[in-house]
């Protein structure tokens, strides 16, 4: 079996731009502190503000597997799966976003095609609906916390979209594993660093 030894270093330019979009969503409601440093735990905590920056901390973790997985099991199928593989799972993530934003009345992006769906396209289209879910929390949080047609509310709406995309997440490193290229543990914990992809997000 063969063992990974590092993610991809290469970036496209759709890599560097998806980067960098959850960024650009986070400074609509958040201002930028210098270097991401701590928020002043002297002051009440914008929760507001704290829900839109934790979807967009869980956008970079997403993000940042994306970086992680080696093209060449990108769309096989793990011998433990019959209906899903990695490349149908991040389109799947996408997806279901498109699936909330229509069922709470917001105009979602394009849904992604589950077959042949490339890694670049899986990174622009998750980019596109992260922004448009960011979209309709802020709707919401306008709206005292409520968001159209989802009960009980916008803490509960955000809660269940990362659990949700938490859930795959894990699936997709088991997959990496079955099929001969795990995703190292140095590695793997880079996407349980919540406060520095959150520094990033509210450094803008």
């Amino acid at each position: 079996m063969a063992t990974r030894k590092s993610p991809r270093t290469s970036k496209s330019a759709a890599a560097t731009t998806a980067a960098a979009a959850p960024r650009r969503i986070a400074a609509r409601k958040a201002k930028p502190t210098a270097r991401g440093a701590n928020r002043d735990r002297k002051k009440p905590v914008d929760v507001g503000r704290a829900l839109i920056e934790a979807f967009l901390t869980n956008e970079r973790v997403n993000q940042a597997l994306l970086r992680m997985i080696e093209p060449s099991i990108w769309d096989r199928s793990p011998g433990c799966s019959q209906r899903r593989n990695i490349a149908t799972s991040f389109a799947h993530v996408h997806n279901v976003r498109c699936m909330r934003l229509k069922m709470c009345g917001a105009v979602p992006p394009e849904r992604l095609e589950r077959s042949g769906v490339t890694i670049e396209q899986a990174r622009a289209a998750l980019t596109a609906s992260a922004e448009a879910m960011v979209e309709l929390i802020e709707r919401a949080l306008d709206d005292g916390g409520h968001v159209p047609d989802y009960r009980p509310d916008v803490v509960a709406f955000v809660c269940v979209a990362i659990a949700h995309e938490a859930h795959h997440r894990g699936q997709i490193c088991h997959w990496a594993r079955e099929l001969g290229m795990p995703i190292g543990p140095e590695h793997q914990l880079r996407l349980w660093e919540w406060h520095k992809h959150w520094q990033e997000v509210v450094a803008g």
